[in-house]
């Protein structure tokens, strides 16, 4: 049994009678191995608005259908995010890799295999909303309605660190943490390696069906439409976990590994990854196939055949720092490479490792530099961000950029205006550096224009009744 009904998603608590938690068309042709009385039976009795993870989605879903396609960067911390935003970018990628090195819970550097805690990127994804969220404020306070603040976050939750019941928990907890979209692979979990290495086993399709169906029932019964995005590594993984699935069989050998696993016949890559994709289609909002270089002519391939039999889904690609890209590609091609494959309909685009490459490639420029020269180096950095800040870049007032003077907002509210300990009046970085924050404004109360994303209006926080 299977159910695609155009509303599916549950609508949260406190949205008016009969409203809906997202467009109409959000889930045309989507699929779901499960009904809306099995959703309704799992969602309890109540339930929890997660503001964050519903308009970061719906935003997201407006970007991927009105833009040529969406370029982000991998962001390693919030501070990275807050860069990304101030520059312009729309939406933000947070990639387990970069979790698994340098942010996970385990305080653990660790390759790209889920050997990180699996509560690490949720928590990666709080941190990151949370550093928006003070960037929103802050200008909020500011009078600054220049910017958006709340972009999306696209993260990742790997082969999903275990079975369908690991995913189900996985989507949920990235949703509570604020996710506006989500992807999982094929590959054994147990078995899980970074894309651009060797050894990597897949699932049958079925699994991996049934992983897809996990986390959209999650969402359902969160009531959040998240963005789910499907990756198979198909076109370089050598194994296979079981044949039960009479998909897979013409892509395998008769041949078994001592663990047990079949093997994968070898030129089939590009074949496989499509077989694999179009049975996923039907579920999945996206779809990835992760890549071994960047050649246009395969992307196409993919593209062609998954736009026959869906015409209008959308793709995603990733532009991984694990190609060298000028042994590749010529400078031209490189330049044109994200417009090109977005009109192919790779509407998803991103850069894995940049916050890992752009953060230990800074440091380690900057520590060179000040081994040798000491503090005329580091003078040089601080010089290039003044000049940076004609092109929008505000962190060198350090103080000002993480809410110093945000918070002597709220110890001048909490005291009626008397404090005489606000931080940021007789600072050093008011003192020294041009351009200090400018003076608070006031804010009309009460407030009324809250953002979902796309459009104002929170009825259902004033009006909506407490009970259903």
């Amino acid at each position: 049994m299977f159910h695609t009904a155009p509303h599916p998603c549950r609508t949260p608590d406190g949205l008016p009678a009969g409203g809906t938690s997202t467009d109409a068309d959000r889930f045309a042709g989507i699929r779901r191995d499960f009904t809306p009385e099995d959703v309704e039976r799992l969602s309890g009795s109540f339930r929890v608005k997660h503001t964050l993870a519903e308009m970061g989605a719906r935003r997201l879903w407006h970007l991927l259908r009105s833009e040529p396609y969406v370029p982000t960067l991998g962001a390693l911390t919030g501070n990275q995010a807050v860069q990304q935003v101030k520059a312009g970018l729309k939406a933000i990628y947070l990639s387990g890799w970069q979790v698994a090195a340098d942010a996970n819970s385990a305080t653990q550097m660790y390759p790209d295999q889920s050997l990180y805690p699996v509560d690490s990127v949720p928590t990666v994804v709080r941190r990151i909303n949370n550093a928006l969220r003070r960037c929103d404020q802050i200008a909020r306070m500011e009078g600054d309605g220049s910017t958006y603040w709340m972009a999306p976050i696209v993260a990742d939750a790997e082969a999903g660190f275990g079975g369908a019941l690991n995913a189900y928990e996985l989507m949920k907890a990235m949703i509570e943490a604020g996710a506006a979209g989500v992807h999982f692979e094929d590959q054994l979990a147990s078995e899980k390696k970074c894309g651009h290495l060797g050894g990597k086993v897949l699932v049958p399709i079925s699994q991996h069906i049934r992983t897809l169906n996990a986390a959209r029932l999650a969402a359902d019964v969160e009531g959040v439409p998240t963005v789910l995005l499907c990756r198979t590594d198909a076109h370089s993984a050598q194994l296979l976990t079981a044949d039960v699935d009479e998909r897979d069989r013409p892509f395998i050998t008769g041949e078994r590994t001592p663990e047990g696993f079949f093997r994968i016949r070898k030129g089939l890559g590009v074949k496989y990854a499509i077989a694999r994709s179009l049975a996923y289609a039907p579920y999945a909002d996206l779809l990835w196939w992760e890549t071994s270089e960047p050649n246009l002519a395969e992307a196409e391939e993919f593209a062609n055949a998954v736009a026959r039999a869906f015409p209008g889904k959308m793709l995603a690609y990733n532009c991984s720092p694990s190609f060298n890209w000028q042994k590749k590609l010529s400078p031209e091609k490189i330049a044109e490479f994200q417009r090109t494959i977005g009109a192919m309909g790779y509407k998803f685009q991103f850069v894995t490792l940049a916050g890992f490459h752009s953060l230990n490639y800074g440091m380690f420029q900057l520590a060179c530099g000040y081994r040798d020269r000491g503090m005329a180096a580091y003078s040089e950095l601080q010089q290039a961000e003044f000049a940076a800040e004609a092109e929008g870049y505000t962190a060198t007032r350090h103080q000002r950029e993480v809410g110093v003077s945000y918070f002597d907002a709220v110890a001048m509210a909490i005291s009626a205006g008397k404090s005489s300990t606000t931080a940021f009046a007789g600072s050093t970085e008011a003192e020294q550096f041009h351009g200090a924050a400018p003076a608070p404004v006031v804010i009309p109360a009460p407030r009324q224009d809250h953002d979902e994303g796309l459009v104002h209006g929170h009825e259902w926080a004033t009006s909506a009744p407490l009970t259903r």
